[in-house]
């Protein structure tokens, strides 16, 4: 199966999945997945019934699990795989991929050996290809319901930003561009450890002043270690930052926030994810989050508490005492 001139999305994921079935309503679309099966489901009984159970997605999306397919020919090619395991896939998808074809990460978290951005890490193994990021306060199961929202591509080059945009634009979801990549990837990173400790707060039975604080000060830690890495600061304050931290710490839906839910109740980390099937990006990321803010001496608390629970060195409840007794400052030092 091949066709000409398509966008390929990578990871047949629930994420994936959404952005593909988006995609396909525009332009023809290939889903690449892993497993055989999978791709035949979703091609023929339109349904990826893993990661999205009871939502029907558009006829026009096909799906293959043989990457050189879903690569070669293809305009665009969207990575929407965990970062723990995108440097592998994107070794592989280099073998297929076109001269200059422009590469989109979907994936929020960093690269835990490197600490390095996707956007990094397909500067390492893809010379010569535009990279741009889409990110936002993106539920999977809201888009896919055709609620109204909104999203962001950040790419340094505007032209490629306008044809990712036009591609995945629809009338219940509108997208912005942004040039700010370096923020754009910090934010969604970050804002996966603020909402495991908006969580931790909820599971253990706090109200919302609790909430409000936490992300509050979660925000200005992703804002600290943003802008020393080169971030616009203004891009903390739009979809890609505050965004994106308010729909995740607010939905049930969001797999960070549910992980905090259960750890603020007590429960330990090796238990909520070995009964998880899909990734919680925020366990893997908060360490690698405070080893980057570390390099670069940036003072990021929430996210040394939220690491160290996840780690399972401290219990939430003895997280939220270190927090809470830390000495006075200045709101804005």
């Amino acid at each position: 199966m091949v066709v000409d001139s398509h966008i390929a999305v990578i990871g047949a994921g629930s994420w994936g999945t959404t952005v593909a079935n988006v995609v396909a309503q525009n332009q023809p679309t290939i889903l690449w997945a892993r497993r055989t099966e999978l791709a035949e489901q979703i091609t023929t009984r339109h349904e990826n019934i893993d990661y999205l159970r009871g939502v029907v997605l558009t006829q026009s999306l096909s799906c293959s699990a043989k990457l050189q397919d879903v690569v070669r020919n293809a305009s665009i090619v969207m990575m929407a795989v965990p970062s723990n395991g995108f440097r592998e896939v994107l070794i592989e998808v280099a073998k297929y991929i076109s001269d200059g074809v422009p590469l989109v990460s979907l994936a929020k978290g960093l690269e835990r050996e490197t600490l390095k951005r996707m956007s990094e890490v397909v500067a390492d193994e893809l010379t010569g290809h535009p990279v741009a990021v889409l990110t936002g306060p993106n539920l999977a199961h809201e888009i896919l319901a055709g609620q109204p929202a909104a999203t962001v591509v950040a790419c340094t080059d505007d032209l490629v930003a306008k044809q990712i945009q036009a591609s995945l634009t629809r009338p219940t979801l509108r997208v912005y561009t942004n040039r700010d990549v370096v923020g754009c990837e910090i934010g969604g990173v970050v804002k996966n450890v603020i909402a495991i400790a908006s969580g931790i707060v909820e599971g253990m039975g706090f109200g919302d002043n609790s909430k409000a604080t936490l992300i509050t000060r979660g925000l200005a830690e992703m804002s600290r270690l943003g802008v020393v890495l080169g971030a616009n600061p203004s891009t903390f304050t739009g979809l890609a930052g505050i965004g994106d931290v308010i729909a995740t710490c607010a939905s049930a839906q969001s797999r960070n926030n549910a992980v905090g839910v259960r750890l603020g109740k007590g429960e330990s980390i090796e238990s909520i994810t070995g009964s998880m099937k899909m990734v919680a990006e925020g366990v893997r990321s908060s360490v690698s989050v405070l080893q980057l803010a570390q390099r670069h001496n940036i003072d990021m608390p929430i996210t040394q508490q939220v690491a160290a629970v996840c780690e399972g060195t401290t219990s939430a409840s003895d997280a939220m005492v270190q927090l809470m007794s830390r000495a006075s400052k200045a709101e804005l030092d």
